[in-house]
């Protein structure tokens, strides 16, 4: 008996533990379902509506703000199991709602028999367009699900890892006035060990100000692309370093890759790629100019590639940071999967969210915390 075959049927056997998908409720909008009994015949059968995330408050970055993420909520249904998956999209990935479900139509599971076939299902995906990374990372999560709960077994078990090494995640304060500032920092006082701020404007050391009148808790900062001259954002870095700030993400435009390249051989602090890095192929590119990536689900196509990210970026000797977008439970338990194998969490976006759809990965005194069941171990609300 092959080993997959083995494990699919140790996972149907353990049906009768009652961890099974439910049906998402029906949503307006471009969304494609089919009849109730569907993937009962031993194939994949892909479903995916539109759900707007409400954010609680206004988020702001260096270049722009907003109360609201566009999102598709995607499920595979095979025997009886359900794989959830999500595509969320912030504006700077230049994706859409209408984009995500064109390329969804097109994704045809019923070829695949086996949704073990990851690797051969994945490939087939992914060559369906050179972009369109979210609808990706939303089929590639939904079949993580899916084959986790065939086998009965979460995620980071079957990649070998421990969730007692699951680190504490940053919580994110957004650009703002420095009175909101203040009024973030307390909602969130004591029950994070660390936090994030973002930067990249000129008012950034009265954002780091207001912070600390608050809470001495360490910082991460992020200035997506904000700084463009080097010798003020090694002048930053500097004052930043001195306030407690332990690392800094994404400090100048990815294009100027000399210059950060420069202000990593000056800088007190590590300098860790977001947007500079996309995709495992980016990685080799970035030696030398940054001392870690940032990994996010939606950038680089989903859990399978984020794995072959981590374990390409440890081997080249650079710290690994596992993010998320504005998102669900559902991908941010996704991506908490590889949690216990990073330097840095930010898993932070279903806590910025009031609609959350689902029960998965929590926050408990700050740190990480893994539930103990299959797949991506999500329950839908």
């Amino acid at each position: 008996m092959k080993r997959r075959d083995f494990l699919r049927r140790a996972g149907l056997a353990a049906a009768g533990s009652g961890v099974l998908g439910l049906s998402a409720p029906l949503l307006t909008g471009c969304r494609e379902r089919r009849p109730a009994k569907t993937g009962l015949n031993g194939r994949m059968q892909l479903q995916f509506e539109p759900y707007e995330l409400q954010l609680t408050h206004t988020f702001t970055v260096s270049s722009y703000s907003r109360k609201t993420t566009p999102d598709v909520q995607v499920r595979i249904d095979y025997e009886g199991y359900t794989g959830f998956g999500e595509a969320s999209m912030p504006p700077y990935l230049g994706q859409t709602v209408e984009s995500v479900c064109s390329f969804l139509r097109r994704v045809d599971l019923g070829q695949f028999r086996d949704p073990f076939d990851l690797e051969d299902i994945l490939a087939y995906v992914d060559a369906l367009s050179e972009g369109d990374s979210a609808a990706k990372a939303a089929v590639d999560i939904a079949l993580h699900d899916l084959v986790g709960k065939l086998m009965g077994q979460p995620w980071y078990r079957i990649w070998g890892l421990d969730p007692a090494k699951a680190p504490d995640t940053t919580y994110t304060i957004g650009i703002d006035t420095p009175e909101v500032v203040r009024e973030k920092t307390r909602e969130c006082d004591g029950r994070f060990n660390i936090l994030k701020a973002k930067v990249g404007v000129p008012g950034d050391k009265e954002t780091i100000r207001a912070i600390r009148e608050i809470t001495s808790v360490p910082i991460a900062v992020d200035a997506n692309q904000g700084w463009k001259d080097r010798e003020e954002a090694l002048d930053m870095i500097h004052w930043l370093a001195e306030q407690g700030i332990v690392m800094v993400e994404q400090p100048m435009p990815k294009e100027q890759i000399d210059d950060i390249a420069w202000l990593r051989e000056r800088t007190p602090l590590p300098i860790f790629a977001d947007e500079a890095v996309q995709r495992l192929a980016d990685i080799k590119a970035l030696e030398g100019a940054y001392d870690g990536i940032n990994i996010k689900l939606m950038k680089c196509t989903g859990m399978r590639e984020a794995w072959k990210m981590v374990n390409y970026a440890r081997a080249e000797g650079m710290k690994v940071m596992v993010g998320c977008m504005t998102e669900t439970s559902c991908a941010v338990s996704a991506a908490a999967q590889l949690s216990p194998a990073v330097d840095f969490a930010d898993l932070d976006g279903n806590l910025l969210i009031s609609n959350d759809r689902f029960d998965g990965m929590k926050v408990v005194d700050g740190k990480i915390t893994l539930p103990d069941r299959p797949g991506i171990g999500i329950i839908e609300l």
